[in-house]
């Protein structure tokens, strides 16, 4: 039996796939937790977030793969957010 050190990893071919998805799940939990403490609606959301109402759906059922790291940083600044990245030593 093979393990794995996150879900990411065993979805995924290469470890660069993995830190990708892995960076786009974190981002959006971020998101989502705007969301929740703002107490918005996900119309209300949408609009701070100037996206659609479905995609603020997608956003907080944690449909990773239907967003990509720039519109999430997209979704971050339209909420007054900047988005910092650190590497660390894998």
């Amino acid at each position: 039996m093979e393990k794995f050190d996150s879900v990411w990893d065993a979805i995924t071919d290469t470890p660069a796939e993995a830190a990708n998805l892995r960076t786009r799940a974190e981002l959006m939990r971020q998101i989502a937790k705007i969301i929740e403490e703002n107490g918005w609606k996900q119309t209300e959301a949408a609009i701070h977030c100037d996206v659609t109402q479905p995609r603020i759906n997608d956003l907080l059922r944690g449909r990773v793969s239907r967003f990509s790291l720039d519109a999430l940083v997209n979704i971050a600044t339209a909420l007054g957010r900047r988005v910092h990245i650190e590497l660390e030593a894998a």
